[in-house]
């Protein structure tokens, strides 16, 4: 099958480097060091179970879920492109 000037494993490379990408912006997110013992948001006591289970965590839980709800999602770049812009 032809492929034209495309290598054989230039769709793992595209899949690979988008994978890396997500990894390393979830980790430039993630906080480090001592947590609070109260939610920054609504003021509650986090239990020392969290604290010791989500290093730097600022939230409770309540407050937590609320902010992953309302976090909008990444969509990244499409590696691929559209075929409309291919034929541009």
């Amino acid at each position: 099958m032809a492929k034209g000037f495309v290598n054989d494993d230039a769709v793992q490379q595209q899949i690979d480097a988008t994978v890396a990408d997500a990894v390393a912006r979830a980790r430039s997110a993630q906080r480090t060091g001592p947590g609070l013992s109260h939610c920054e948001e609504c003021g509650e006591p986090i239990p020392e179970a969290r604290r010791k289970a989500v290093p730097g965590v600022r939230l409770c839980l309540a407050c937590q879920a609320e902010h992953d709800r309302d976090e909008k999602v990444f969509s990244g770049y499409n590696r691929r492109g559209s075929k409309d812009s291919q034929l541009r």
